[in-house]
């Protein structure tokens, strides 16, 4: 008699549960993108093959699996030991929410020198919420060029990564640590 109770305890359970998933919002039953979707998308983006596209896309999913939101944009930094770093772009979510218009700056301080503009996309993990992008991204940034000059390097706060793709411009050398600061408006100082 005891077994049946325990059961039957285990069923609803399960039934209660299965039901919460159902009622979550869209925003919590995130959709992600495929590998593939993102390789056409940073192919055409950058402009480079898909193959090319293709290996670096591998290296960040099999890292960080499926983002469910990218951002498409442009930027521009430099550096002298110290450095700054803007940009402005649009996410975009695998659910059709979006774009939402985003902007990002800030420092950097370390061995680094020199400029270069960039046209920048990013892999978005585990955003949830858009007013959890608009915060800081600590990072060192010693960048890996992949194949075709694509720099990747990973982002990360309060549950929330960012995978920054660069292709750009310019000379620069270096290692740096900083943040990106993520906002609505364009802002002039990078704090």
């Amino acid at each position: 008699m005891r077994l049946r109770s325990i059961n039957r305890h285990i069923l609803l359970t399960a039934i209660v549960l299965l039901g919460a998933s159902w009622a979550l919002p869209a925003s919590a039953q995130e959709e992600t993108y495929e590998k593939s979707e993102i390789a056409a998308e940073v192919a055409g983006f950058f402009e480079v093959s898909t193959v090319a596209a293709g290996e670096v896309v591998e290296k960040i999913f099999s890292d960080l699996g499926s983002p469910n939101a990218y951002i498409t944009g442009n930027e521009g930094a430099g550096a002298i030991g110290v450095g700054l770093r803007y940009g402005e772009g649009n996410l975009h979510f695998k659910d059709g929410g979006g774009p939402v218009q985003v902007y990002w700056q800030g420092p950097s301080v370390g061995f680094d020198f020199g400029a270069n503009a960039s046209k920048v996309f990013t892999l978005v993990y585990d955003l949830q919420d858009v007013e959890t992008l608009f915060q800081r991204f600590p990072g060192v940034e010693g960048t890996y060029y992949f194949v075709a000059g694509i720099g990747v390097n990973y982002q990360r706060a309060d549950g929330v990564t960012l995978s920054p793709m660069r292709l750009g411009v310019g000379l620069r050398a270096g290692l740096n640590a900083g943040y990106l600061s993520y906002t609505r408006e364009r802002r002039w100082l990078p704090f």
